[in-house]
This record gives C-alpha cells, sequence and structure tokens, in this order.
C-alpha cells in the first residue's frame, strides 16, 4: 500500500497478477456529483489491448466498482474507495523466468530488498499500477473543469527524429500513439511498428499542457509547483526525466537570450516565450504550464537476451508472454492524471490557507 500528497491524497494496493487493484481517494470535497462514464473513458485509455502496437492482455477495466465515499453519484467527502479486477492475468506464463532476472526490470532489486522471489511481472513495479491513478485522474479532471476550468492535455511530442510541432488537441484521441500532430503521425506510427517487427522497443517524449491554471499554484521551498510535478512525473515507472521551460537548452543560454521581459495583454502580464514554463519564484502564472517527460524502451521484447538466474549463473533467455513493444499511448493518460492530482492537491492546499 503506498500514499500520494497531502489533501487530495491516493492511496493504491495491488499486485499485478493478484484478484484486484483498489484506490483509495481522500479529501474531494462533499456534494460534488461524479461522472461514471468518464471514469470508464479515461480507464479506457490506459488499458492494455487498444491496438495492434500495445500488450494484447484483455481487461475489462471500464467495470469497476465503487465501495463507499460516493451516494448517489455524489461525493460524500469521506474517502472514495474503488476497485477493479484482474481478469487475465495468466501468471503460469511467467514460469520459465522463475528463476531468472530479467534485464531492466525490478526482478533483481526486489529480490535483494525482500528476499523473496515472486516471478509474476514484478510485483508492485508493474505499469498496471497506474490503473489506481487514472481512476483517480478521472475525478479530479472532472472536478478541476468544472470548478476551476482549468484543463490538461498530454501527447506524444517526439518519437526518434520525429516531432509533433503543431498540435491539435482534437487529434490526440483519433490516432493509436496520441500525436498531437496530423502531418507527423503517420510516421510515427510506420516507425513504431516496424520496431515491433523487429522485435525492439523504442523510447519516446510525451508532452503535457496545464491550461487556464490560476497564478497561485505552488507553495514557497518544499511545494514548488516544478518539484510536485517532477517528483510525480519520476514515480511513474517508465519516466527517465522530467523538463520544464527552457530545458537543458538552457547551457547555450546567458541572460541576455535567457531573461524574458513581460508585457501586458488584455490585463494580463504575459511574455512572449516559455523559457521558464510560465512559473516564477516556483509558484504558476495565469499562462499554461508546459512540460516534457522522457519515457524510456520497454524492457521486454522478444529478441533474445541475456541475464543471470537467482544463483548467478549467466544465461540466455526469451520471453514468450504479452508484452507492450511500444508503452507510449497508455503513457499518455497516466501523465495527465499525476498532473492532475497534483494540480487538484496544490489548489486545496492553497484554499486551506485563506
Amino acid at each position: 500500500m503506498n500514499t500520494h500528497w497531502t489533501l487530495f491524497k491516493i492511496t493504491t494496493f495491488w499486485e499485478s497478477h493478484g484478484n484486484a487493484l483498489w484506490v483509495v481517494i481522500d479529501w474531494l470535497p462533499s456534494n460534488f456529483e461524479i461522472d461514471m462514464d468518464n471514469i470508464a473513458n479515461e480507464l479506457g485509455r490506459r488499458k492494455p489491448g487498444q491496438s495492434v502496437i500495445t500488450t494484447q492482455r484483455k481487461e475489462n477495466d471500464e467495470n469497476f466498482e465503487v465501495l463507499s465515499g460516493i451516494f448517489e453519484w455524489k461525493s460524500t467527502g469521506h474517502p472514495i474507495t474503488i476497485i477493479v479486477k484482474n481478469e487475465n492475468q495468466k501468471s503460469n506464463d511467467y514460469s520459465n523466468i522463475k528463476d531468472l532476472f530479467r534485464p531492466n526490470h525490478a526482478d533483481l532489486t526486489y529480490h535483494l530488498k525482500y528476499g523473496i522471489r515472486d516471478y509474476r511481472w514484478g510485483w508492485r513495479s508493474s505499469g498496471r499500477e497506474t490503473l489506481s491513478r487514472v481512476i483517480a485522474w478521472a475525478i479530479a479532471k472532472q472536478y478541476l473543469k468544472e470548478k476551476f476550468g482549468i484543463e490538461i492535455f498530454a501527447f506524444t511530442k517526439q518519437v526518434w527524429e520525429f516531432k509533433a510541432e503543431k498540435i491539435d488537441y482534437k487529434f490526440i484521441e483519433q490516432n493509436i500513439l496520441r500525436t498531437g500532430d496530423e502531418k507527423i503521425a503517420s510516421k510515427m506510427i510506420e516507425y513504431v511498428e516496424g520496431i515491433k517487427n523487429d522485435w525492439n522497443s523504442v523510447g519516446w517524449i510525451i508532452e503535457c499542457h496545464i491550461k487556464n491554471p490560476p497564478s497561485w499554484l505552488g507553495e514557497p521551498v518544499f511545494d514548488k509547483i516544478k518539484s510536485r510535478l517532477a517528483s510525480s512525473m519520476l514515480s511513474i515507472w517508465w519516466a527517465l526525466g522530467f523538463e520544464y521551460g527552457a530545458w537543458f537548452d538552457t547551457v547555450n543560454l546567458t541572460w541576455k537570450t535567457y531573461n524574458e521581459w513581460f508585457y501586458n495583454t488584455h490585463w494580463k502580464v504575459c511574455s512572449k516565450h516559455n523559457n521558464y514554463a510560465w512559473i516564477l519564484g516556483w509558484i504558476s502564472t495565469w499562462e499554461d504550464i508546459i512540460f516534457r517527460v522522457a519515457i524510456k524502451p520497454t524492457s521486454s521484447i522478444y529478441a533474445e537476451q541475456k541475464t543471470v538466474d537467482i544463483n548467478w549463473n549467466e544465461v540466455d533467455f526469451q520471453i514468450h508472454w504479452r508484452h507492450d513493444p511500444c508503452i507510449l499511448p497508455r503513457v499518455v493518460p497516466v501523465i495527465e492524471a499525476m498532473s492532475a492530482i497534483d494540480i487538484l492537491d496544490l489548489v486545496l492546499l492553497n484554499n486551506s490557507k485563506k
């Protein structure tokens, strides 16, 4: 069982090959009418088996069950508990790696830490854990939009040399890679399909836009909005890097090229570029917050690999189970989920001090 954040707090407990996954959501204000169809829709965006480039594990994740905290579709102000049952685990698929440590997985470190070998897809290190986060996202997304007009959109920014430039939010859900640029989508998809057919996997970059934020999100010192977002994004299993504003390009900048002058438009103070991601003193302005997350290539591929067994003998092995040759489209709603949980928690924190 693990808990995340302060007021709008989520607690998850589950195992990928156990009977079910649970999430407990604290501090959602009472009397808020929750759209159950929206929860099902968001779970559908994250679930496996969506297309030929993702794992073919089939789960009816949209069939969730509310155990507490919601009455007649409205939040009661008490903890919300939601459960989703696993139906298609196929744990026997992993019997051939019972005594092996898969490269770039948590098998080795979990074995060293806990002293027990559970070979069924990495205990709590499986990406299936993110299902719980997406349930919280569906609720936070609705609350942020209805109460504050805040919307969050994530999309595939880059795969290999193919980079999305012009972003159409409506196009994101119209292609299997969830990119926002119609002109580059077919090239991205063709490249990923080629990687899959070569028994390989690929990394990519996801960009997230938090639109219409209030001009007071974040707290000085330890609850900076940038540190909150970085912590949340790097808690996602596949994330290797977080960047915002001028990113690592700041190494090529000086004060004259980085610093941005203010100008007034429609009674709002703005600047012309995005070198600081619209975050000043680590607190948001009213401009859209934009950041990116680097995602690693999927570790499970069908090609033969080398590893060691529990007796430290070097061995060859090859997987025979279902996996994601490209986890990319399923990570997009998870990035949105963690962003929404962060933003709603900071909103509630700010309001609690008034």
